[in-house]
């Protein structure tokens, strides 16, 4: 039975709390352990807790690439899942036509940080003949993301293009405007 705020065309809602809560938990947990490691990498604690492979977790942390910037990687990371979650909980089931804007921007903050963390994940042997425990985990976390947050920022493409044939595409993007002619386009799509 096809979601009644569903897309036309899907069978199911990409912006329904059933699919958007576990992208949001992910992003809780995903931000408790980037400020565990941040707070570690800041010096606040004195050791990290790795289980696995003795003193991957410290070489990775304090690697050269993870002071890259002024802000260590972790507080980057940290901020990522903050976003993520903030942005998967505003708007309700039907965001992928009201709120393109939010779909947009939280496609785009789980998407590249997806992306950055399995570019982490393969520099920590290459470069480092290390592994970090909490840096895998967060790894996976961000990639589990993707999949969920990538259909609905999908479905708000494909309801925007309708846009770009009738109606104005800067007022759709804000959830400013559901021209008619291009809901009738969408569903016969």
């Amino acid at each position: 039975m096809a979601d009644s705020y569903a897309p036309p065309g899907w069978n199911y809602n990409p912006s329904g709390w059933s699919q958007r809560l576990p992208i949001v938990a992910l992003a809780f947990v995903g931000f408790g352990i980037a400020v565990y490691l941040a707070l570690y990498q800041w010096d606040v604690f004195a050791s990290v807790w790795e289980p696995f492979f003795g003193e991957g977790s410290r070489v990775i942390l304090t690697s050269s690439i993870s002071h890259l910037l002024p802000v260590p990687d972790a507080a980057l990371g940290a901020f990522g899942y903050l976003l993520d979650a903030v942005a998967g909980i505003i708007g309700g089931r039907q965001r992928w036509r009201t709120m393109p804007w939010i779909v947009v921007v939280f496609g785009l903050a789980v998407g590249p940080l997806g992306a950055v963390s399995i570019l982490l994940v393969i520099f920590q042997p290459v470069l480092f003949d290390a592994w970090c425990t909490l840096c895998l985990v967060s790894a996976l976390i961000s990639v589990l993301m993707i999949g969920p947050a990538m259909d609905e920022f999908l479905a708000s493409l494909q309801y925007l293009k309708q846009h770009l044939q009738g109606g104005s595409l800067w007022q759709a993007f804000w959830g400013l405007s559901d021209h008619p002619k291009a809901l009738n386009r969408l569903r016969e799509s």
